[in-house]
């Protein structure tokens, strides 16, 4: 495969749905493939198809939007070996890159300039034996881990996780997000308060606004 050029998606202008930098205006950049398949994707279009583009061209269309952050997100963005220089050609521009993986592949190469938000895949997924715990210790502090929450099962699995790989100590913010048409929000939220867990709730404003239509 040719890693001056990487497999797009799309490349779109919006606000950030998810993570601390949420409502923020940010381009997306949507790498195609994945080697997950977790049940509740809403990214399927993402999986297959895209166009090649060289990473000068891709920086010629993130500049075009006339942004401060930018989303590198899939598909699993991490499955192109070409993701790693582009994150590191976003930086160099002087954006604030974050980049959206699943943690299935290793971020050892990921430039340390690039906020990684990390999806542990909980067993509701149905892609939990995909998670690689060696990913955790290559965290930095201004990392953030997410936990896309299916039932109470996958919740008591989620806090016995933060406690398990320490991740309160680990990163500034844990994302716990409730899987549409699984769990309300309501419930989660509700969980998260009798417990005190030290948790950045989040929902998908995204689909708030725009419910879920591909290019938001």
């Amino acid at each position: 495969m040719d890693q001056s050029t990487v497999r797009i998606t799309e490349i779109f202008y919006s606000l950030q749905g998810e993570s601390s930098t949420v409502g923020l205006p940010t381009v997306f950049v949507r790498l195609t493939g994945c080697p997950l398949r977790c049940q509740y994707c809403d990214t399927e279009y993402a999986f297959y198809g895209g166009e090649r583009h060289s990473i000068a061209e891709i920086l010629e269309k993130v500049a075009s939007h006339k942004a401060v952050h930018v989303c590198v997100t899939g598909g699993e963005p991490l499955a192109q070996k070409s993701c790693i220089p582009l994150l590191s050609a976003l930086c160099d521009e002087g954006y604030q890159v974050s980049l959206e993986t699943a943690g299935a592949l290793t971020v050892e190469h990921v430039d340390p300039r690039v906020v990684k938000v990390l999806d542990l895949k909980t067993p509701g997924s149905g892609e939990v034996d995909k998670n690689q715990y060696e990913n955790i210790p290559r965290l930095n502090t201004q990392d953030q881990v997410k936990f896309v929450i299916c039932s109470r099962q996958d919740y008591e699995w989620a806090r016995m996780k933060i406690d398990e790989l320490q991740l309160v100590d680990r990163v500034d913010d844990i994302l716990f997000s409730p899987s549409a048409g699984e769990l309300t929000a309501t419930e989660l939220a509700e969980w998260i308060l009798e417990d005190h867990l030290p948790v950045r709730f989040q929902m998908q404003l995204h689909k708030l606004l725009w419910d879920d239509e591909p290019g938001h």
